[in-house]
């Protein structure tokens, strides 16, 4: 029977723990969690550009949590690129909701007038 001749050991169990440990490897985890959150912003602002729709219809057509796009519409609320457009019934919960868009060719007359 021959020997089995390995180039680079096979990492064992504790090696891969203290890699795990490794601050190194906790930093790349977190800038990658960064960029996946940027991302998101950038599909839902893209979304409100082209539609007026409510956070649960945005959730729905792009997939990003409900939970996250109240923080980022609160994010471009403070930034000055989301408007909420009008409060009605929205078509996915039946509830009252506020329409937003981050289009300013959608806000209302009385809207753009107050802007200024």
């Amino acid at each position: 029977m021959k020997a089995l001749k390995f180039k680079h050991f096979p990492k064992t169990e504790m090696q891969l723990a203290k890699e795990f440990n490794n601050p190194k490897v906790f930093l790349y985890q977190k800038s990658n969690q960064h960029l996946f959150f940027e991302n998101q912003l950038k599909i839902i602002f893209q979304y409100l550009q082209n539609n007026v729709a409510t956070a649960s219809m945005v959730a729905r057509e792009t997939g990003v949590p409900q939970k996250n796009i109240c923080r980022y519409k609160r994010y471009l609320e403070k930034a000055g690129k989301l408007w909420e457009v009008e409060k009605k019934k929205c078509k996915e919960t039946g509830a009252k909701a506020w329409y937003l868009t981050t289009n300013p060719k959608y806000l209302s007359k009385f809207e753009q007038l107050s802007l200024f």
